[in-house]
């Protein structure tokens, strides 16, 4: 005799079989709902859409490399510039469109001021694409 609180003495056999009738009601159940769903589904509208013809563009905007020296110098693509020739530089290429991008390269000793001097006056000129170009440091 099993010790269980749940038995009684009176049923001693096991219940050896499932009850399908739960699971043949849910499965009636869905069967009904895809049936009536399957056709609501398949219902289209024909539309006659306008057909357009485009190519991908592949030109790429232009870019402009400002490098800051350690001694404090601008170079706006290789060649020197003073403050008042990179505000006019930075204005001209701010009008041009697509806007070319700014690559801010400084060397590791260059003064921070140096680099927020120009990144401010790229910010002022109105261009709105820049981006720090870094070397990676060798072990």
């Amino acid at each position: 005799m099993a010790m269980s609180p749940f038995s009684s003495e009176e049923d001693d056999g096991l219940m050896n079989e499932i009850n399908m009738t739960p699971l043949v009601d849910v499965m009636l159940v869905l069967l009904i709902v895809f049936m009536v769903t399957i056709p609501v589904i398949r219902h289209a509208v024909k539309i006659d859409l306008p057909h357009a013809s485009s190519q991908k563009e592949d030109s790429k905007p232009a870019q402009v490399d400002v490098s800051i020296e350690a001694d404090g110098t601008v170079l706006w693509d290789g060649a020197a510039v003073d403050e008042q020739a990179l505000q006019a530089k930075i204005a001209a290429a701010s009008q041009a469109s697509p806007q070319p991008e700014l690559h801010l390269n400084a060397d590791r000793k260059v003064a921070y001021e140096k680099v927020a001097q120009v990144m401010s006056a790229a910010q002022r000129g109105g261009l709105t694409k820049l981006g720090f170009v870094t070397a990676p440091t060798r072990h």
